[in-house]
């Protein structure tokens, strides 16, 4: 009896594990509603410019709306490979004590425009993509696959980590790090338009 026991104890327990490494459903639906809420945001923003509202600066140092949507194809595709690269090495508990910050505080902090931070050169605008219209492509399309992987997938985000400046983070949080990127950016987009020379039209 007791050796038939122990390799259904053993599948039990396997099968525990492996549920218990996905994401919740809450976490699910938290994750997607995320990246799609603020993408919206962004579109609503850009609803209706025209090229010169789009390329209106407020300064020769800053960035232009268009410049800003660049920025965020860039930053889309980087927080991609990101991704990529936590989930290649295997899940580990062990290191959950690594992430110092919550999702709710690590959101509060990225949409925090009251400190401002120059990026570094590779995600400056530079006219990467030939056109604002190519930069919000890449952006979109990217964006929408994010999306689609945030609801399907059944990898064990909360496990795999990787490094930003300020300390680690988990797979799950860098995509709501990203998601909290669009929408730093986002207002700096209607900082622009706040401007009183930024064109009516």
């Amino acid at each position: 009896m007791k050796k038939i026991l122990l390799p259904i104890i053993a599948i039990l327990l396997l099968s525990f594990s492996l549920s218990s490494s996905k994401l919740t459903d809450q976490e699910r639906v938290k994750g997607a509603l995320e990246l799609t809420k603020t993408q919206a945001h962004m579109l609503e923003s850009l609803n209706g410019l025209s090229e010169e509202q789009l390329n209106f600066k407020s300064s020769p140092e800053s960035w232009s709306i268009a410049e800003c949507v660049e920025h965020l194809a860039i930053s889309e595709n980087a927080f991609d490979q990101m991704l990529q690269e936590s989930l290649k090495t295997p899940a580990d508990p062990s290191k959950r004590a690594d992430v110092k910050m919550t999702d709710k505080e690590l959101m509060a902090m990225i949409r925090n425009r009251d400190t401002k931070i120059k990026t570094s050169e590779p995600f400056e605008p530079s006219g990467k993509f030939g056109s604002y219209e190519e930069s919000l492509k890449t952006f979109q399309s990217k964006r929408v696959e994010h999306i689609v992987y945030m609801e399907t997938t059944e990898d064990d985000l909360r496990n795999h980590y990787a490094q930003l400046p300020f300390g680690t983070v988990d797979a799950f949080q860098i995509l709501m790090f990203m998601s909290g990127h669009t929408e730093r950016h986002v207002k700096q987009m209607e900082e622009v338009k706040a401007d009183n020379n930024f064109p009516k039209e």
